[in-house]
């Protein structure tokens, strides 16, 4: 399935193809790389919930088409 991920400090976007059976670690650690950032330093949020790193894509109920925002973690990476 396609995914967005948004840079919630620039608001730039990349377009990402996941499995059910990534995790949302994964998707922190590609996006992360993409931007060269710190992945350590940042988490996934969805709508108003913080998502889990060890999450799958299932577990997280992320579906095809979902934009998911990449924010700095709020409690310090």
């Amino acid at each position: 399935m396609k995914i967005t991920v948004k840079d919630a400090e620039t608001g730039n976007r990349i377009n990402m193809e996941v499995e059910e059976d990534n995790t949302v670690e994964e998707i922190i650690e590609e996006a992360a790389n993409y931007w060269k950032k710190n992945p350590g330093a940042y988490v996934i949020r969805l709508g108003k919930k913080i998502l889990q790193a060890e999450l799958t894509v299932e577990e997280a109920n992320l579906q095809d088409g979902d934009i998911i925002e990449l924010i700095p973690d709020p409690e310090g990476g």
